[in-house]
């Protein structure tokens, strides 16, 4: 007799340890296959045919996954923001289970164990889709993709992107949950199918070809980190220092590179938080150090116009100034912009750290960099700090040309946390996903110089002064995944809304029995003959 679903306790536990369990495969750990571990004692947790009981046992799952993951949010905001982020995030888990419990009623998928894995995995990255856009321009932190950093699942990006990535680690937890259900009802064939089908997945996603010979030249790039004198919102007040760090910083790299041998130099978000289009005197030291590197500076800083602010990056050539700038597209909501602010307010006076809301930018994330070496402009895709994690964002920037991608960012307000190598972790899957070569770039680390192969050839520590150099390929080619553009999440999200259509009309709410209820599949308990009581919905 198959093995009943487990009780309601039990579920419970199974959910809140896959949560824990899931986390593990993110940075600092990055323990990768534990994420297929904790998709794996969801699935198993998800038995219960009640869409009510889904919900909760996912809001478990998202909560014991979202509070460790995101504690960088506790560290710089505090208590209330971070446990209500993660409230907000474990909440739209708790949706997308609840939907997976009504798709897998459908007649055709109740009767499919091993099939059952694909509609799962849409539904998964479903899920992860709407937290990518809602609420309040959504928080895509901790998608499946983002763990896969170290393992061979990573090379999926540059066919499908970080969706792909999701949905390939979501169908081996599946798949993984068959085997172990299925070796406990001695079903000598589907369990040894289910493990043969996961590790095809990811072996065979370890030999996908991923091209990394310059296609148009190479860059010869300098990046400097300067640090800032102690972690935490306090660095935003010494906006002079910081900027003096990043000068001495570009001074240093005269110790490793002679003047006028490098084509740019990167800065980070915020470097100079005091705005050189309007102070002569931060103009004046940005100027000294153009001049001595011989090199335009890439740099960060802020930007007010009336009632709203924008975070800038700067291009900066040597005798001529600020030429050209780009405007950040995508304002962190309650960190640079507060929505709600009355409301936010009542639970956090924190809100108000936030002076001027910051406003997005309209145009797209490509800075156009003259190199007399290579004699034409050669277009950066830079997309600042949390930008990274939005799939768009850098894709049109690399539709419009971009050849090598930068992500300038400020990790200064999370201390020693996981924020910034669970960043490093996302540019390591944008080289792959588009095929460049890679620098993530951060006033205080981890800063890092990433091959289009997602390999990392330099990183540095948190809250150190340091100096990258490196010469990168040039790309221009478009991988399989920029070309699709959002063709496949759109279509996945179309078959899953098919899906849970034909779970309501074409399923029932299975039938269950204390005494003899059974489980067909790891995703849908179904009835029995002999089942008497329906289960609670």
């Amino acid at each position: 007799m198959p093995p009943r679903p487990p009780r309601r306790f039990a579920s419970l536990i199974l959910a809140v340890g896959g949560g824990l369990v899931t986390e593990t495969a993110f940075p600092d750990k990055s323990w990768w296959p534990m994420a297929f571990l904790g998709v794996a004692l969801l699935v198993l947790a998800l038995r219960r045919d009640s869409a009510r009981w889904g919900a909760l046992v996912g809001f478990a799952w998202g909560i014991a996954f979202f509070l460790p993951h995101i504690w960088w949010a506790n560290y710089a905001v505090g208590v209330i923001p971070w446990i209500a982020l993660s409230v907000a995030e474990a909440g739209i888990v708790a949706l997308g289970c609840a939907v997976w419990v009504w798709t897998r009623r459908g007649r055709v998928l109740s009767r499919r164990t091993l099939g059952q894995s694909v509609p799962f995995a849409i539904v998964w990255i479903g899920t992860e889709q709407l937290r990518q856009v809602w609420p309040f321009g959504g928080f895509p932190w901790g998608r499946l993709a983002f763990s896969q950093a170290d393992g061979p699942l990573l090379r999926l990006a540059s066919l499908g992107g970080a969706p792909l990535v999701s949905a390939a680690v979501a169908a081996v937890g599946f798949l993984l949950a068959v085997a172990w259900l299925s070796v406990r009802r001695l079903n000598i064939l589907r369990g040894p199918t289910a493990v043969l089908l996961a590790a095809v997945i990811v072996a065979g996603s370890g030999f996908i070809p991923l091209a990394t010979q310059a296609e148009s030249g190479t860059l010869r790039v300098g990046a400097v980190q300067g640090n800032v004198a102690s972690p935490g919102l306090g660095a935003f007040n010494n906006a002079r220092e910081v900027l003096n760090n990043h000068v001495a910083g570009t001074e240093a790299l005269l110790e490793q590179v002679e003047p006028g041998s490098l084509d740019v130099v990167l800065w980070p978000e915020n470097a100079s938080d005091i705005n050189p289009r309007a102070d002569a005197d931060a103009a004046a030291l940005i100027e000294v150090a153009a001049q001595d590197i011989g090199a335009p500076i890439l740099l960060g800083t802020d930007r007010y116009e009336s009632d709203a602010r924008y975070n800038d990056m700067v291009l900066w050539v040597p005798g001529e100034g600020s030429v050209f700038s780009y405007s950040k597209q995508i304002p962190a909501a309650f960190a640079e912009y507060i929505p709600m602010r009355d409301i936010a307010r009542i639970f956090s006076p924190a809100v108000d750290l936030v002076r001027t809301d910051m406003a997005p930018g309209t145009e797209r994330a490509v800075v156009p960099v003259e190199s007399a070496r290579l004699g034409r402009t050669v277009p950066l895709a830079t997309v600042i700090c949390f930008e990274v994690a939005y799939d768009a964002v850098i894709r049109e920037a690399i539709l419009a040309g971009g050849e090598l991608l930068v992500v300038p960012t400020n990790n200064a307000s999370f201390g020693y946390t996981t924020e910034s190598t669970q960043q490093l972790a996302m540019s390591r899957l944008r080289a792959v996903e588009h095929g460049r070569a890679t620098v993530q770039i951060s006033t205080v680390g981890v800063s890092g110089i990433i091959a289009p192969n997602g390999v990392v050839l330099q990183e540095t520590e948190l809250f150190a002064p340091a100096q990258l150099v490196a010469e990168l390929p040039l790309r221009t080619s478009l991988t399989v995944a920029d070309r699709l553009g959002d063709w496949p999440i759109i279509i996945a999200t179309a078959l899953a809304l098919l899906g849970l259509l034909a779970g309501i009309v074409t399923g029932r709410p299975a039938r269950s029995s204390r005494s003899t209820g059974s489980s067909r599949s790891a995703g849908s308990p179904r009835s029995s003959r002999s089942a008497t009581a329906r289960s609670s919905e």
